[in-house]
């Protein structure tokens, strides 16, 4: 096996049947057409979607699948990384192979963050200062990488487990921040 590898005696595909209208479906990631920003700005993550669970309020998902794999980064004028953000779903974002370009030395293969609602995140201090003073050509990213996120309009919790037991927990997770500074320079009003 290779080190990116993993293997079971037993798979949730071998069944006899399923239950209604519910039937066992294998995607391969890397077949995923991505969409991109061409001009300027950073696009929503939406347009990484992979699969939707809708609920019954229009426009509202139970749950988001989404993916960030490899791509061209061609924006101009703008912050190219992931925006800082809050927002009104809960965030679960994992990595499943190479580095995240938002936080390459912070989040590891198999690993992942939990960002529950109205919790600001972004890129860390390494990333906004990289993204700040490099040139902006057509560059990839994410070669080699792929991370995936479950967005959700319901509240998701770490077990007791994940707490309070598990040895790989990063209790200092928030420090990648710590060092960002504020940029923004108010405009001076205008005497009439």
């Amino acid at each position: 096996m290779l080190a990116e590898e993993a293997g079971q005696d037993f798979s949730p595909f071998n069944v006899v049947g399923w239950h209604g209208n519910y039937a066992p479906y294998k995607y391969n990631l890397d077949n995923f057409m991505v969409i991109n920003c061409v001009a300027f700005d950073h696009a929503d993550p939406s347009i990484f979607t992979v699969l939707t669970a809708k609920s019954l309020r229009p426009g509202v998902a139970i749950a988001d699948f989404v993916i960030f794999p490899p791509r061209w980064g061609v924006a101009e004028h703008t912050f190219r990384p992931p925006y800082y953000h809050r927002n009104c779903m809960s965030e679960f974002m994992g990595l499943i192979k190479g580095r995240y370009e938002a936080k390459e030395a912070g989040l590891q293969p198999g690993g992942g963050t939990l960002h529950s609602c109205m919790t600001p995140h972004g890129p860390d201090f390494n990333c906004f200062e990289k993204a700040s003073n490099c040139k902006l050509e057509p560059e990839r990213v994410a070669d080699g990488t792929m991370a995936f996120m479950f967005e959700s309009s319901l509240s998701m919790a770490v077990t007791r487990w994940g707490l309070q037991t598990c040895s790989r927990l990063n209790k200092e997770y928030y420090q990648c921040w710590q060092m960002l500074r504020s940029h923004f320079t108010p405009l001076q009003q205008s005497k009439k």
